[in-house]
């Protein structure tokens, strides 16, 4: 094998990686915005964490407290998935993620930064009627038993605008 040959290799490999990382994190957002949490938990590594304080701190900001921020450091698919169904229970979202950054820390191991923006539209009787969130998703992904899967994700929010409630 020449050194042009594995350099060639190498690279297919690569973008094989973040053309499967792209298609998870797609699946991320659209499985939660349909609050299909079975699928959604399944995309999660067993030692998967998602630090989600930032989040905790952008909403007291807003005045709307949703716990301790160390809270917000989740470990395992199923505590994610609880926390964040929980989270999202009765709320409508929608979410994008684009411009993807993505690097490959080893073999077997991406990471990746998004720049994401969401809508949150909270039922009657809220605080506000939702908001609009900008920032960025730092991403990790392990890929494991033949498949890829999200092992850790931080929200840092930039921005949140929020929705005034309707009067009358």
């Amino acid at each position: 094998m020449t050194a042009n040959s594995e350099t060639d290799e190498t690279t297919i490999r690569q973008l094989a990686a973040f053309g499967a990382a792209e298609t998870l994190k797609a699946r991320y957002f659209r499985l939660m915005d349909l609050k299909e949490w079975d699928e959604w938990e399944a995309l999660y590594s067993p030692t998967a964490e998602m630090d989600m304080r930032g989040e905790a701190a952008a909403m007291a900001r807003l005045g709307i407290p949703i716990g301790d921020g160390e809270a917000w450091l989740l470990r395992s698919p199923k505590t994610i998935r609880q926390s964040v169904e929980a989270a999202l229970d009765g709320i409508i979202s929608v979410h994008h993620g684009h411009m993807v950054e993505i690097s490959e820390i080893e073999p077997g191991r991406l990471r990746a930064i998004w720049a994401m923006e969401d809508v949150i539209r909270y039922p009657a009787g809220g605080p506000l009627a939702g908001f609009y969130g900008y920032g960025h998703y730092h991403d990790t992904y392990v890929f494991r038993d033949g498949r890829w899967f999200i092992d850790s994700v931080r929200l840092a929010r930039l921005h949140v605008t929020p929705l005034p409630l309707k009067n009358g």
